[in-house]
């Protein structure tokens, strides 16, 4: 892109789409960016050097301004849907954690995937080698790696070693 007077406004002089995976975190997505960053700057001086390279406007409609995340942001909504939940996980990971509490502890939710079930929002469904189930507003998420505050990342099984929990108990709500 090159500079204009405005906040990335000025002409865009290649660019190339990449999906986001199912699995992606935004650690793993800013990897991948970077890499494919790496090669199209190479790419965009060798054409700008050969006169090869056309300068594209960016539309100027459905601008959007993305303000600092709020630590609010990080608080997760059981009400909301297994599938949201689990996109917020993955944007907030590697900084700075989905948050949320469980009998008073504050605890960072860093991976999860969205698994049926039904249950009162933030209720905890079940919880063994393969994670902790947790009820949402629809369908159910399970979380694979989690950290208690001032602790370091876990799998869920190793975490619930330390900290069990079981069916029948609530995440506080937002």
């Amino acid at each position: 892109m090159q500079m204009d007077t405005g906040l990335d406004t000025g002409p865009v002089l290649m660019q190339e789409k990449i999906p986001i995976l199912e699995d992606d975190t935004t650690g793993t997505l800013h990897d991948r960016l970077a890499e494919l960053g790496a090669k199209l700057i190479v790419q965009a001086l060798d054409a700008l050097e050969a006169g090869a390279v056309k300068a594209t406007p960016q539309p100027t409609e459905g601008v959007t301004y993305a303000a600092k995340l709020d630590g609010r942001e990080a608080r997760v909504d059981w009400r909301e849907s297994a599938m949201s939940v689990n996109r917020q996980v993955r944007a907030l990971n590697p900084s700075p954690g989905a948050d949320a509490r469980v009998r008073g502890v504050e605890l960072k939710i860093w991976r999860c995937a969205t698994a049926a079930g039904r249950g009162n929002p933030g209720e905890i469904l079940g919880a063994g080698p393969r994670g902790l189930r947790v009820a949402c507003g629809e369908g159910a998420l399970v979380v694979t790696e989690l950290q208690r505050s001032g602790g370091k990342r876990l799998p869920a099984a190793e975490f619930l070693r330390g900290f069990p929990l079981s069916a029948g108990e609530c995440f506080e709500a937002q």
